[in-house]
C-alpha cells in the first residue's frame, strides 16, 4: 500500500512528500480513533468511569501529539530548511508546553484513571512514531527533481 508519485511532470514542487505526509497523518488518526474506542472500552472494564475518562484524554493528548507533528512537517514541505528547523522546533516546543500544563491541571482532580491515560497516551506516541516510519518506507519520494520547464 504505496503512495504514487504524482503522474504528471508538471506536478507541484513537494507533491511526493505532502502524499507521504498525508497518509501519516491519516493513519495517526485512525490509529487514535482505535485507541479512543478500544482504550475507552479496557479503561471502562479495568477501572471503571475513571478509565473511560483517563482513556480519554490519553487519546485526545496522543492526537494533539500526532496531528502537530505532521501538520508542522506539512506546512514547511517545500520552504527552506531554516524554516523547517524552527517551524518543526516551535510546535515540539509547543507541545511540551501543553503536555506540562495539561499534566499539572488535571493532577488535581481524581475523575480519570493516570494508569489507563498513560498506557493510552504511550501507545499511542509508539504507535504514532511507527506509522510515520512506515509513511516515510513505503513513500515514493524523488531524491532527484529535474526542472522540467523551458
Amino acid at each position: 500500500m504505496t503512495e504514487q508519485l504524482p503522474d504528471a511532470p508538471n506536478a507541484p514542487r513537494g507533491a511526493a512528500e505532502q502524499a507521504v505526509l498525508r497518509t501519516a497523518l491519516r493513519d495517526c488518526l485512525i490509529l487514535v480513533g482505535g485507541l479512543a474506542v478500544l482504550g475507552s472500552v479496557v479503561g471502562l472494564l479495568v477501572a471503571g468511569l475513571p478509565g473511560l475518562w483517563g482513556a480519554l484524554i490519553g487519546a485526545a493528548l496522543a492526537a494533539f501529539f500526532c496531528a502537530t507533528t505532521v501538520w508542522s512537517m506539512l506546512y514547511t514541505v517545500g520552504k527552506g530548511a531554516t524554516t523547517m528547523g524552527a517551524v518543526v522546533m516551535g510546535s515540539w516546543l509547543a507541545k511540551m508546553v501543553v503536555l506540562i500544563v495539561v499534566l499539572v491541571i488535571i493532577t488535581q482532580f481524581d475523575f480519570y484513571d493516570r494508569v489507563v491515560l498513560f498506557v493510552v497516551l504511550l501507545l499511542g506516541a509508539v504507535g504514532s512514531a511507527l506509522l510515520d516510519y512506515r509513511a516515510v518506507r513505503n513513500g515514493r519520494v524523488p531524491y532527484v527533481e529535474t526542472d522540467t520547464t523551458p
